[in-house]
């Protein structure tokens, strides 16, 4: 699972490519092997808990691959990582180029942890050179425990498809409070206004979420208000934390 691992083939199918696969006419016999999939999957959970026992309180940042060095965004993202590492906090990201690697660079300007949680694609995604600890996923699922297991909270910057999917996957797990008091931030002044018009029109306005889901997306133009926000949530989590506790032993 490291970034150091051996890839697959140039043109091989990735394994969840190859899990999700679904051929009217396979035989039996392949949907019967799905169960011993069971192993490899378990098997990535653990390799990837144990490598993140010890990280410490983080943010997870989110955002496009394709964002290049010199976009303003690419500078938005970095500076964001360097002001979450001067709070104390790792950062995490998907270990690829683009935001995610202004995340991780920004994380070592200011001398924090630098995580990246790679993952296996048909087009190789290699991990960025600002990677302090470098994780290797063969699954999309499995990955995704590892932005939401280590976090406080969710930094969403620009990007595309598999950003979005990490937003409302975020959002999701807050509505359902799967977790709670976990901030998620959108980076960039006037980028996310068409979404939240977008949701309060439609999914508000027709009763399909509440105004309390709305609360958990904070929108932030400076890395100093993504600071500020982090900071009070993590406080939020520490009480609940503590009340949790109390309760358990009471």
């Amino acid at each position: 699972m490291d970034g150091r691992e051996r890839e697959p083939p140039e043109g091989a199918p990735t394994f969840d490519e190859e899990l999700l696969l679904w051929l009217g006419d396979e035989p039996p016999r392949v949907r019967a092997a799905d169960s011993e999939r069971i192993r490899d999957v378990a098997g990535e959970f653990a390799r990837g808990f144990d490598a993140l026992a010890e990280v410490g309180r983080a943010v997870t940042v989110f955002g496009s691959a394709r964002t290049p060095p010199d976009h303003p965004h690419y500078a938005l993202a970095r500076a964001v990582g360097a002001c979450l590492g001067h709070a104390g906090y790792a950062i995490i990201t998907g270990g690829g180029g683009g935001i995610m690697e202004a995340a991780n660079r920004g994380a070592r300007d200011a001398g924090a942890l630098s995580v990246g949680c790679n993952i296996e694609l048909p087009h190789e995604q290699r991990l960025n050179p600002y990677v302090d600890l470098g994780l290797r996923f063969r699954h999309f699922f499995a990955r995704k425990v590892m932005f939401v297991r280590y976090a406080s909270a969710f930094v969403i910057c620009p990007g595309g498809y598999g950003t979005l999917d990490e937003l409302f996957e975020c959002l999701t797990l807050i509505q359902t409070q799967t977790i709670r008091h976990f901030p998620v931030i959108l980076v960039g002044d006037g980028e996310w206004d068409g979404l939240i018009r977008w949701l309060r029109a439609g999914a508000l306005a027709d009763g399909r979420i509440d105004r309390a889901d709305l609360r958990a997306l904070h929108v932030a133009g400076e890395p100093a208000e993504v600071c500020a926000i982090v900071d009070a949530a993590r406080e939020r989590q520490r009480a609940y934390g503590h009340r949790q506790r109390r309760r358990s032993a009471g």
